[in-house]
């Protein structure tokens, strides 16, 4: 297996789970960053390290079974390379434009493998998971998304990438219309696990996919910190205009400076609610291990679902989203065998999202 980035933050989790399942092959701009994670990984058979610099125009070539984009491609190298291979194609690293152009030059290079844009908040698990509630619904009218970012935990650099859109505004629907809104709005106060967060919104995948692919009305995810501090520095930079005169590369590190401190350690936390009718069911879901963790959990469930080796139907040629799983029922105990909580029950059991 090709992982792209193999040995950044995320990736290197990644490729501890892939490693345990198949070879893998580690790329990046520096071989000696990933020597020691190779090592780890017990070297070759069962995993190497070669450089590929994507912004380096000298071709890579590689005979392997799959490839997951675990860093930022912003020309679209992976993708064309896997489609023009016809090999199974995952990524966990896209925003919300690049993946809309990713499916866009899926559609027009018309792929012979699959093609899973798996990005979604946590490498797609926030999709998985709505998907397997509105099977229980019977459908999905509303998918509304709570995420707790535990700043204490990892981050590589790119998992704060959003930081750079939050003077962007972006399209959403929102009963059934849509409409587009300012990032940080919709302010309110949600209960995740027995932790009240206060949460605004904020530009993501699923708010793109989820009304196409479920046929939700509305879908809406929002973010909060476990520091109130930091959420309330977040929302009074938005009120005074930083987002919007503070962009460009001159002030990416002063916005990123919010929120990119990474500590040792700390704990994925998120809430999804999703309505049908008059019925809502939520799922906590917890990743003790934390948001690298948790994202690479999604990674090795895409790539399953691009191999076909998740015990569901062969992946269907060309491009789809996580939460089109034929076995969405599964996706909870698919979770759990990797570490990841599930609790799953009515939203009044829960103090519904407000």
């Amino acid at each position: 297996m090709l992982l792209v980035g193999g040995y950044g933050t995320v990736g290197a989790e990644l490729a501890r789970l892939v490693a345990a399942e198949d070879p893998v092959l580690l790329t990046g701009r520096s071989v000696e960053r990933g020597a020691a994670l190779v090592r780890e990984l017990g070297g070759a058979p069962h995993a190497a390290v070669r450089r590929w610099d994507l912004a380096d125009p000298e071709p890579f070539e590689a005979a392997v079974r799959a490839v997951v984009g675990v860093v930022n491609d912003p020309n679209d190298r992976v993708l064309r390379a896997a489609a023009a291979g016809g090999v199974p194609y995952a990524d966990v690293t896209r925003w919300t434009v690049r993946l809309q152009r990713a499916a866009t030059v899926t559609a027009l290079l018309r792929p012979t493998a699959p093609v899973l844009l798996s990005s979604a908040w946590m490498g797609g698990v926030v999709s998985l998971v709505a998907a397997a509630l509105a099977e229980r619904l019977g459908g999905a009218d509303r998918v509304e998304t709570a995420i707790r970012w535990d700043l204490a935990d990892r981050a590589g650099a790119d998992s704060v990438e959003f930081m750079d859109r939050l003077g962007l505004d972006f399209e959403v629907v929102r009963e059934g219309s849509r409409r587009t809104v300012a990032p940080l709005g919709d302010v309110g106060t949600v209960l995740i696990g027995d932790r009240p967060t206060r949460v605004a919104r904020i530009d993501t995948p699923e708010q793109f996919s989820l009304p196409l692919t479920l046929g939700t009305g509305t879908a809406t995810t929002r973010i909060g910190f476990s520091s109130g501090l930091s959420t309330r520095a977040l929302l009074a930079a938005k009120h005074t205009g930083f987002f919007r005169w503070g962009r460009g590369e001159r002030w990416q590190s002063a916005r990123r400076a919010l929120l990119y401190s990474p500590g040792d350690g700390g704990t994925a936390l998120l809430r999804i609610d999703v309505t049908r009718g008059d019925r809502t069911l939520a799922a906590v879901v917890e990743d003790r291990a934390g948001q690298a963790h948790l994202t690479a959990v999604g990674g090795l469930l895409a790539l399953r679902r691009a191999l076909g080796t998740d015990g569901s139907a062969p992946a269907p040629a060309g491009v789809s989203f996580p939460e089109q799983t034929p076995s969405p029922s599964q996706v909870p105990a698919a979770l759990a065998a990797l570490g990841v909580t599930v609790d799953i029950r009515p939203a009044t059991g829960l103090n519904a999202a407000a």
